[in-house]
């Protein structure tokens, strides 16, 4: 895949038509050429998505400034270029009406609100949105996944995908920009979607992606290393994650106690919260079980984790997630709890759960299991920080009578303080680390691989420890380490179906290559529909 061939940004189809005079009056310090009589459908912040009727917003960018691409965005049909005033001197010469206001990315939330009529005060679905280092994709999948199970016609915005009454497209970013995020619930709105589960991440709060929405229930997982390449530390992380729980951003919290940042977010949020606790995999216990909600480990299997919740009034309900690791059940509980505090009928949740014996809901590659009844278990995964590694690697253990082998690489261009603690982690849970490549962008790919297994040795000199490189022969050698009643957690790839190659997409799937090397070993395959829905075996 290039990128060329990303994802399509979604729109209503019946799209707005707003006079540009309004949004003059409402936005604009300045304005350049005449307005009136002007009407827009719609505004985006790339001319590669860019339809015709609609504004074009220009802003800032690394390198170079979007109101260069101005002319771009006239031919292709553009009313409008809405920008900063740097920005509006380098659009002149498209010859379209500029509004000019000071900080375009700024601004873009409460714009996209008022052009789609997606603000807080318009009609709109139940908003579930959830933040945190690790477990948000998988809270995301499992709350639609319980919507789908109570009748409830669903929508979802996630790292791995966007759903909409059934549709399904492959994302591009955890969270979209602020224009696609409105013009995806303006969508939704169309097509009578009655809540949807959105996918928060810091870089979303911090960007303006989520302005001018205010998420009736805000859920917190946890949080870990990661994204330090963004953020100058981890308090100024955590900081990032706040706005979500105060009332411009939403109405109602949940917050896990997992771990020690949860009880932190509970003293700082400025609305109504209540709190989930996981004893088995908090690092405080006796907080965990001092939370309103308390999630019990009740049995782990290949095919996912039995739990019981038990909150106030003496209401539990015992189901099983179809996912390995407490930490799952944990995010199953967050889930079923902020369905609660959205407004969802306790009984109505327990009576379906009960009918279908289970959360029926697909988490894309996590810990997806891609392997058949004999020979290694093989699970793709998405984890790419040293929690995630932990707790991922601690399930599998638990579910695998023999070894366990750590199949990984790391990203490039991304946050390499956490490089040497992702070895560390991979090797401290495994019986055998195999270091591989990821997305290397444009980083030396091999320089990423001597950090991952200088962290390796420096936790566990005894390890078995291997380098192979590309990714493809990595999964090859791998599976022929192991025999029957082991198991290979690859982590990194996940849903993705792309590696980042200096800047090309190039097609790449783990849970295929996976299949293929156990098919190469004489190991059984299950058949495409049972890897791809672990909750249908």
């Amino acid at each position: 895949m290039t990128t060329s061939s990303l994802p399509p940004v979604l729109r209503p189809a019946d799209p707005p038509r707003r006079a540009l005079t309004e949004l003059a009056d409402r936005f604009a310090r300045d304005v350049r050429g005449d307005l009136e009589g002007v009407h827009l459908s719609g505004i985006t912040l790339a001319t590669a998505d860019l339809r015709a009727g609609e504004a074009f917003v220009a802003i800032q960018g690394v390198n170079r400034h979007g109101a260069e691409f101005a002319p771009t965005a006239a031919e292709q049909g553009a009313v409008a270029i809405i920008t900063d005033a740097a920005g509006a001197d380098i659009a002149a010469s498209a010859g379209l009406p500029i509004i000019v206001v000071d900080d375009p990315r700024a601004v873009l939330g409460d714009l996209s609100a008022w052009v789609y009529g997606t603000g807080a005060a318009d009609r709109l679905p139940v908003l579930l949105g959830t933040t945190g280092t690790n477990g948000k994709t998988s809270v995301s999948h499992l709350l639609q996944g319980i919507l789908d199970q109570i009748g409830v016609v669903s929508g979802l915005s996630s790292t791995a995908e966007r759903h909409i009454a059934g549709q399904v497209i492959v994302s591009r970013l955890t969270t979209p920009e602020a224009s696609e995020m409105h013009a995806l619930l303006a969508l939704m709105r169309e097509r009578d979607v009655e809540a949807v589960a959105v996918e928060v991440s810091a870089q979303a709060l911090s960007r303006h992606r989520v302005d001018g929405i205010v998420f009736d229930v805000a859920g917190f997982t946890n949080l870990s290393h990661d994204h330090l390449d963004d953020y100058a530390d981890m308090t100024e992380y955590f900081e990032a994650k706040l706005p979500l729980f105060t009332p411009e951003r939403a109405r109602r919290g949940v917050i896990s106690l997992d771990s020690p940042f949860g009880a932190r977010v509970v003293e700082h949020a400025s609305i109504p919260v209540v709190t989930v606790g996981t004893p088995a995999i908090a690092p405080d216990a006796d907080a965990a079980e001092r939370a309103d909600w308390v999630v019990t480990i009740d049995d782990e299997r290949q095919n996912g984790t039995v739990f019981t919740l038990a909150g106030p009034e003496g209401r539990t309900l015992t189901t099983l997630v179809p996912v390995i690791g407490p930490h799952m059940a944990a995010n199953a509980g967050l889930a079923i709890v902020m369905l609660l505090e959205g407004g969802y009928d306790w009984d109505r949740i327990v009576s379906a759960l009960a009918r279908d014996g289970q959360i029926m809901a697909h988490l894309p590659g996590r810990t997806q299991f891609v392997s058949g009844d004999s020979g290694p278990a093989v699970y793709v995964d998405f984890g790419h920080t040293p929690d995630a590694f932990e707790k991922t690697l601690a399930a599998v253990r638990r579910v695998t009578p023999g070894k366990v082998l750590m199949l990984f690489g790391a990203d490039g261009d991304r946050d390499a303080t956490k490089r040497l603690d992702m070895g560390g982690a991979a090797a401290r849970g495994s019986d055998i680390v195999v270091v591989t490549d990821h997305h290397p962008r444009f980083e030396d790919p091999t320089s990423i691989r001597q950090t991952l297994l200088e962290g390796a040795r420096r936790a566990r000199p005894d390890v078995e420890i291997h380098e192979f490189s590309p990714p493809e022969d990595a999964i090859v050698a791998a599976v022929g380490m192991v025999g029957d009643g082991d198991a290979i957690l690859w982590a990194g790839p996940g849903h993705q179906d792309y590696r980042d190659i200096r800047g090309q997409r190039t097609p790449y799937s783990a849970r295929e290559l996976a299949r293929r090397a156990l098919q190469a070993a004489g190991w059984p395959v299950p058949a495409e529909r049972h890897w791809l829905n672990p909750y249908t075996d």
